[in-house]
């Protein structure tokens, strides 16, 4: 069954002008249409509709994912009261034990927060076998190079949802919600 994301307005590429009114539909991992929220539910009757306070887009590329992911570690929740939140990198990095174990679960929390903010393409390489293992199972696109991301019919439903003051609301790869915000 399809579902209809239906947002605000829709984004075709990141710097496209939105279109109000519009709604986008995603039937397994691809997207099937793009236009005008009452043609689409006319042309898919029944199916399901995902209302989103926002602008639907493209998501965006992390062109510095590789540093992001291998130059830095993202510490636990509990960890916070030791190391804080936000990631830790030079010095103290270099005053962590880190493991492979380590790198494996700090990259799981990078990729977290990535797609927090709405990020459904990487740029690789990744050389940490550790991090190589959490971005493939990520579901995120490795690219070679930044490119700009696009939402078009016949493509992988790889989008993010943004509120007007571009907090990330939702991050959808594949079709598959994988970051709401409560």
């Amino acid at each position: 069954m399809p579902t209809l994301h239906a947002p605000l307005a829709v984004r075709l590429t990141e710097d496209g002008e939105p279109l109000p009114g519009h709604a986008v539909a995603v039937e397994g991992n691809h997207v099937t249409a793009i236009g005008p929220l009452d043609e689409l539910e006319a042309a898919h009757p029944g199916a399901r509709i995902r209302r989103w306070p926002g602008t639907l887009g493209p998501g965006r590329c992390a062109a510095d994912a590789a540093a992001w992911l291998e130059a830095a570690y993202h510490p636990d929740p509990r960890e916070a009261g030791a190391l804080g939140t936000e990631p830790l990198t030079g010095a103290a990095l270099a005053a962590l034990d880190m493991d492979e174990t380590r790198w494996g679960a700090s990259a799981r929390r990078g990729l977290q927060r990535l797609l927090s903010e709405g990020a459904t393409s990487l740029v690789g390489p990744f050389t940490r076998p550790a991090v190589r293992t959490a971005v493939r199972r990520s579901g995120l696109t490795v690219l070679p190079s930044p490119r700009p991301s696009v939402l078009s019919p016949g493509g992988r439903a790889d989008f993010a949802v943004h509120d007007a003051d571009g907090l990330c609301l939702a991050t959808s790869l594949a079709g598959r919600l994988l970051h709401r915000r409560a």
